[in-house]
């Protein structure tokens, strides 16, 4: 059995502390993974920010053109490319998460398909900037995407990518338009929804039951460098020792690709929807296409 560990890697911070700590627990339990890296500025958390310094300029009086400045973040990709060629260095699968994570999650499901390709080309670009290649696959920050992002995963040329939520490989159908890029959803809970559900205390069982049935090809767990490679590393500790007990395998999600006969891969529709313990809609693996 195979259990694929994917990784997002959204801010400076998670790149600097998250990523080297998973490194570290990904060879001391022999495990591989696919670390999905955001390559250009940090503007998580910026807007409260924004918000906190437009009201002290109201309160003091300042000209309300200067409310909402957006200050440049922190270009991840220029500060930490020696990070990110250290965990393809240590065996695992690269891929691109985005360009800017929190513009995506904010603006790409409503986004039209200019603004979707200068997000999605300049991810692509400075991903081949730092690791002398392009990106070969891709996971969409906050599982966001839209029928033009859908189109650009086929033209781009990614092998697959994994921007749902779902059971299991699959060819995506976007209202009707078949997308010729396979999708790997992710099949477990994160631990944030497992949080929710369990507790602090229990979110790591909470996990383990649900991985004790394996889909035929395997599940699918996303973690993020600063949750599971900062303060909830002894959670993730916890799962990599019971899915190993459980008899897993623990790999990157190339390797359940390669696994994979593309040509026989089930067609599935793509919807935007509610998934248990998310706050946002996302985009979720639905029926068969043409099944009954």
């Amino acid at each position: 059995m195979k259990l694929a560990l994917k990784i997002d890697v959204q801010t400076l911070r998670g790149t600097r502390q998250g990523v080297p700590r998973l490194i570290e627990l990904l060879q001391k339990h022999n495990a591989s993974a696919s670390f999905f890296f955001c390559v250009g500025p940090d503007h998580t958390g910026r807007a409260v920010k924004q918000l906190w310094r437009a009201n002290l300029l109201k309160y003091y009086g300042m000209p309300s053109m200067l409310y909402g400045t957006v200050l440049p973040g922190p270009d991840i990709g220029k500060q930490c490319s020696d990070i990110m060629s250290k965990a393809r260095a240590a065996g695992n699968e690269i891929g691109l998460q985005a360009y800017d994570a929190a513009a995506w999650c904010n603006h790409a499901a409503q986004s039209d398909a200019a603004w979707c390709e200068k997000q999605m080309r300049l991810g692509y670009e400075r991903f081949a900037e730092i690791f002398g290649e392009p990106p070969k696959t891709r996971a969409a920050a906050g599982w966001q995407m839209n029928l033009h992002s859908y189109r650009l995963t086929q033209r781009m040329g990614f092998h697959y990518c994994s921007d749902t939520r779902g059971r299991g490989p699959f060819i995506p159908i976007y209202h009707g338009e078949i997308i010729a890029c396979p999708q790997l959803p992710t099949t477990l809970p994160t631990v944030n929804e497992a949080i929710k559900s369990a507790g602090l205390d229990a979110c790591a069982e909470h996990i383990l039951n649900l991985s004790t049935d394996s889909p035929p090809t395997g599940h699918l767990y996303t973690l993020r460098a600063e949750l599971e490679g900062m303060r909830l590393a002894p959670v993730f500790e916890r799962l990599l020792h019971g899915w190993r007990a459980q008899g897993y395998e623990l790999v990157s999600a190339g390797e359940i690709y390669a696994s994979l006969e593309i040509g026989r891969l089930p067609r599935h529709e793509v919807e935007l929807g509610h998934w248990p313990g998310t706050p946002s809609m996302i985009m979720l693996q639905a029926k068969e296409f043409l099944a009954g």
